[in-house]
């Protein structure tokens, strides 16, 4: 098989492989296999999640994105900013686009700074109920931001076990079967929001979660009384800011905006992958 092309991006430190698959040069019978053995940290490139760029006669293109583990969650919004600046590279798509994903279709400008992406709508918004973990109460809200999350706002960030934590909340039998993504929020210095996020399907701590920044953001802005927008410092560093109109549990015109950076681009060999 001849090495496939690919880009390595982050945004906000969540990383992804990037392949066009415009002329199908990914084999389909082996794709699973390759987007599991391409993400191992350490043993290939290593990544969060591995993006493929495809056509569509609807719009500029269409995405299929995968979680490290080969599965298939419907909206990823780090991943949705760096394929956008991806596509602006490669001339796909011009500054203001559109693109079809499994969650809707999300339209994006590139910037000189950064990517800014509108959301579909949230739903289900949810806060302030009760959620047993291990034997202990623990108030948490829930939204799907594209993907289901639940938010627990704590007075420590630095002393949350994130990964014990978060597993017991994604695998919770509330949200079986499918399970949930899991954030923790809370006040940091000068008025900052700092945020952790376990994903699902990384099944991991991620340095950052952009559909998870939504979550908080607008369960936040409910609790709170927060005005649009609202932004957060994630794991590593970097901030994710969210535009929103709330009125009520309803939340329309959902904007994520934030970096979307190319690490580096190369060649993935097969050997790079298989096991």
């Amino acid at each position: 098989m001849k090495p496939i092309p690919f880009f390595k991006m982050s945004g906000s430190g969540n990383d992804f492989i990037i392949i066009d698959n415009r002329a199908a040069v990914v084999p389909e019978d082996r794709l699973e296999r390759l987007v599991v053995g391409a993400c191992r940290r350490k043993m290939s490139v290593g990544a969060d999640g591995l993006i493929l760029i495809e056509p569509s006669d609807r719009v500029d293109f269409r995405w299929r994105f995968f979680n490290a583990d080969g599965s298939l969650p419907d909206m990823c919004g780090n991943g949705a900013r760096c394929a956008a600046r991806f596509a602006f590279i490669h001339g796909i798509a011009d500054r203001q686009m559109a693109f079809d994903t499994l969650a809707g279709t999300i339209e994006a400008t590139v910037g000189e700074h950064g990517v800014r992406i509108r959301m579909t709508d949230p739903a289900r918004l949810k806060t302030g109920f009760p959620l047993d973990l291990d034997g202990r109460t623990v108030m948490v809200g829930s939204v799907n931001t594209g993907v289901p999350h639940v938010v627990t706002v704590v007075d420590d960030i630095e002393a949350v076990d994130v990964v014990r934590t978060g597993r017991l909340i994604r695998f919770h039998p509330d949200f079986a079967p499918d399970g949930t993504n899991a954030n923790f929020v809370a006040d940091g210095p000068g008025g900052r929001l700092l945020i952790r996020t376990y994903e699902r399907g990384v099944e991991d701590e991620t340095l950052a979660c952009g559909t998870g920044n939504v979550a908080a953001a607008l369960i936040l802005a409910h609790d709170r009384g927060l005005a649009s927008p609202v932004s957060l410092t994630t794991r590593s560093g970097g901030q994710l800011t969210v535009h929103f109109t709330m009125k009520g549990d309803r939340c329309t015109d959902v904007f994520l905006e934030g970096d979307a950076r190319v690490i580096y681009r190369g060649e993935l060999w097969e050997e790079a992958w298989l096991t």
